[in-house]
């Protein structure tokens, strides 16, 4: 048995579909690959889920929704007086944009207590993060994050990092470079997005972030284009992997299943290209359909 946890923010989300009621629905970057991943893996593989919620109505609804989904939530902690955060999505004419509202969030609580954490990655043979997770954290709370991945790495974890970048989210653009610079060089697998990278790192071309997240220590990095051929870099050298063009629905929780997808295929003995070609695969089902949490076939 493999057991992965899944660490970061998951919101409560809604959406306002052009000319139908809104939604209400749970996702996050992390989230949505831990659910993707439930789907993937078999059944005798555990998927667990570490985040911080409130004692609020809606919290109850989020973790219920978790066990339901087959995501194990015991290391949740429930904080008094703080409640999840919440994203609503704006689609006009086709195009969506976000409105958050997290400074309260009790996901930002989620690496508090040192020694919790280190129970919750107790065993863990993956250990799933996002630079997302790292952006919403206090200093003092990214560092023990930091330490407590570095001890699962050290007992046999490895960790799978997607960078995730956000600048909005971030102090500035230097603690952003320097955050993900240094959780990179704790992973065996970095799942960068090049426009994101490019836009924060100058990187020019895909092979380019390919190499600096080499350099800075990442085991395996796959670079993903955007639905483009996806650039992978590991001790055999560098490839590129093209998969079929798909025209997308709606691309929310592609780069997140697609995350998952690899992920599964690498626990399972796949190796890197095949990988890359079942995260595809899972992605690219769920771009043809609205949603970021939409039924796939593995």
């Amino acid at each position: 048995m493999v057991r992965v946890v899944a660490i970061g923010e998951c919101m409560v989300e809604i959406a306002r579909p052009e000319g139908a009621p809104p939604r209400l629905g749970f996702a996050g970057d992390t989230y949505n690959t831990a659910w993707y991943l439930r789907r993937c893996l078999p059944d005798g593989d555990a998927v667990d889920y570490l985040t911080a919620l409130g004692d609020d109505p809606v919290s109850d609804e989020m973790l219920g929704a978790m066990r339901a989904a087959g995501i194990g939530t015991g290391h949740v902690p429930r904080i008094p007086g703080r409640v999840p955060g919440l994203y609503m999505i704006h689609t006009e004419r086709g195009e969506r944009s976000f409105t958050y509202w997290r400074e309260t969030s009790a996901a930002r609580c989620l690496a508090d207590d040192p020694a919790a954490l280190a129970a919750a990655l107790e065993g863990a043979g993956w250990v799933y993060v996002s630079g997302i997770t790292m952006a919403i954290l206090s200093p003092e709370a990214r560092a023990r994050l930091l330490a407590a991945l570095g001890a699962a790495r050290a007992a046999g974890a490895c960790i799978a990092f997607d960078p995730n970048l956000r600048p909005r989210l971030w102090e500035d653009a230097g603690t952003l470079r320097r955050v993900v610079t240094e959780t990179a060089g704790l992973a065996a697998l970095v799942l960068p997005s090049f426009d994101d990278e490019a836009a924060a790192f100058g990187d020019a071309d895909p092979g380019a972030t390919a190499a600096r997240y080499a350099a800075a220590g990442a085991e395996v990095v796959v670079v993903k284009t955007g639905g483009g051929p996806v650039v992978t870099l590991d001790r055999s050298g560098r490839g590129t992997v093209g998969c079929e063009a798909v025209a997308p629905v709606d691309t929310t929780g592609a780069g997140d299943s697609f995350n998952a997808g690899l992920l599964a295929a690498l626990i399972g003995g796949a190796g890197l290209e095949s990988a890359v070609r079942a995260g595809h695969a899972v992605a690219a089902q769920v771009v043809r359909q609205p949603g970021a949490l939409v039924p796939v076939t593995v």
